[in-house]
């Protein structure tokens, strides 16, 4: 009877926290995965600062939208199969919702309402998360000079533009080679150079466009989701290659917007997804459309899981898993940067940023709290002064 009380308590858990995550959570994986991290290991000691860092790895290495996944493996580690199930849906379904609602009004009236206001004073709030986020995971990625060469070398290659998901493994591989000796890198060199980099797809140009259909709309999204790897912004090259130039559904401005959308809406980015079926077909066509680009992580995130225990106990796993997770945490540190330039950019946003920085680190005030409180002193200021 206790254990099954606990297991609902658990379940119960997960249901809130990430409800809570997914209704109120703003600014792409990076700052997901930040606030994830403070809120499962930081307040609530799920795991360990190392176990989040292995799942952060593992959500790196295999396709689909990291953050989703990694509120599916938090809700499998703290309440089983109903917590994997329900921490997955209940971070999706309120961007989705709010996403719905901003594509009727779209579609009605031709245009996205204002919400600059409300990211003005949120943005510079995300940021202090993160960092935070970094400092913690940091100290435990970092674990010798070797890893924080590799570190600093991801973040600088980043501003170089080179692939994400090559910088990632190369990350691996140097991590793996230095530490398995001689030997290994005469054995396994030439297989680990032959590990492939997902590209994005080559644009296919079309004259005409294809007819719409929801079996299309379904497995165009399926594909998507089961081959997509980086950031939120990779969707923009996917969506743009399938939707714009291969089948001639929306515009590249429309795109845009769907894009503007899934960053002003609370929850996943991919939320764009919904925007973009609701365009080509409705309120049906947007709950296709999410439902077939989810599916893949759910699938990954289940096959993945039963070797995740494993991975620590060779040295070999584990040297690759260090390799990754130093190089997840330089492509996040790279991201940071690129946030802070876009979000803190005069007085305000400054004191927002240094305000919510000592609140995080001094006294670890929640994180939906300081989101919240960031977008009314937003609102506010632009009332006031604008």
């Amino acid at each position: 009877m206790n254990q099954s009380s606990n297991k609902l308590r658990y379940l119960k858990e997960v249901a809130l926290l990430f409800l809570r995550i997914g209704a109120t959570a703003f600014g792409g994986p990076a700052v997901y995965i930040a606030i994830m991290q403070r809120e499962t290991v930081r307040n609530r000691h799920w795991l360990s600062d190392q176990e989040y860092l292995d799942m952060v790895g593992a959500a790196n290495i295999i396709p689909g939208p990291n953050a989703t996944e990694m509120a599916l493996y938090l809700g499998l580690v703290r309440a089983g199969w109903l917590g994997y199930a329900a921490a997955g849906l209940l971070f999706i379904i309120p961007g989705m919702l709010a996403t719905l609602a901003l594509a009727w009004v779209y579609v009605t009236y031709g245009s996205i309402p204002e919400v600059g206001w409300v990211l003005y004073g949120v943005k510079p709030i995300v940021i202090a998360i993160v960092v935070q986020a970094l400092w913690d995971l940091g100290r435990k990625a970092v674990k010798n000079p070797l890893t924080a060469i590799v570190g600093i070398a991801v973040v600088v290659f980043y501003f170089f533009k080179l692939n994400e998901i090559a910088l990632l493994f190369a990350g691996a591989a140097a991590v793996l080679l230095f530490q398995s000796g001689q030997h290994f890198i005469k054995k396994g060199l030439s297989s680990l150079l032959a590990v492939p980099v997902i590209k994005i797809p080559a644009q296919i140009l079309s004259t005409v466009a294809v007819p719409f259909s929801q079996s299309t709309l379904f497995f165009t999204f399926l594909k998507i989701g089961s081959v997509l790897y980086g950031s939120g912004y990779v969707l923009v090259a996917f969506f743009n290659s399938e939707f714009v130039e291969r089948l001639g559904w929306i515009t590249h401005h429309q795109l845009l917007d769907a894009i503007a959308v899934g960053q002003i809406t609370p929850g996943p980015v991919a939320s764009s997804a919904t925007f973009i079926g609701y365009l080509m077909g409705g309120w049906q066509s947007a709950l296709l459309a999410t439902l077939a680009f989810f599916i893949p992580s759910f699938i990954f995130i289940a096959l993945i899981s039963r070797i995740m225990p494993y991975l620590r106990k060779k040295w070999w796993s584990g040297a690759f898993l260090d390799g990754v997770n130093v190089a997840s945490l330089g492509l996040m540190a790279a991201v940071t940067w690129e946030l802070g330039r876009a979000g803190v950019i005069d007085w305000f946003t400054i004191v927002l940023a240094i305000t919510a920085l000592f609140l995080v680190f001094k006294y670890k005030v929640n994180s939906t709290w300081l989101i919240l409180g960031g977008a009314l002193l937003g609102i506010g200021y632009k009332l006031v002064f604008k």
